[in-house]
């Protein structure tokens, strides 16, 4: 079992987790990554985010919630198995959720941006 990357979690921004989670904060963007989630979100509390990828040798998924005071919400260490992972996010105010894979050792990235919105009233 590997180490729990606690720094990484605890980082302020998203390069710091990447960083910590990755151990690199230099990514390319990627369009064969889907990240799915709901354009508003009435709840911030639980998101449901979905990450899925058609590229090969995928061994790690991260999620980020750039917004959030500590944005690495997830990550996920894949091992021969298929390069989707389902979850709920906690995000504090609207931003971008930010989906990094790691493939062949080298880190693709692509987002969403999702709106929070106060006490479900949809504004």
């Amino acid at each position: 079992m590997a180490a729990w990357p606690k720094a990484a979690f605890e980082a302020k921004d998203v390069a710091g987790g990447l960083a910590g989670a990755m151990g690199s904060s230099e990514f390319a963007h990627s369009d064969a990554i889907k990240v799915k989630a709901p354009d508003i979100a009435e709840n911030g509390s639980v998101v449901p985010v979905t990450i899925s990828t058609t590229l090969d040798g995928v061994e790690q998924i991260s999620i980020f919630a750039d917004a959030n005071g500590s944005p690495l919400v997830a990550s996920f260490n894949l091992s021969g198995s298929q390069a989707y992972v389902s979850t709920r996010i906690k995000m504090g105010k609207t931003g971008n959720v930010l989906a990094v894979v790691k493939a062949n050792g080298a880190l693709h990235a692509n987002k969403k941006e999702v709106k929070v919105t106060i006490g479900g009233c949809g504004g």
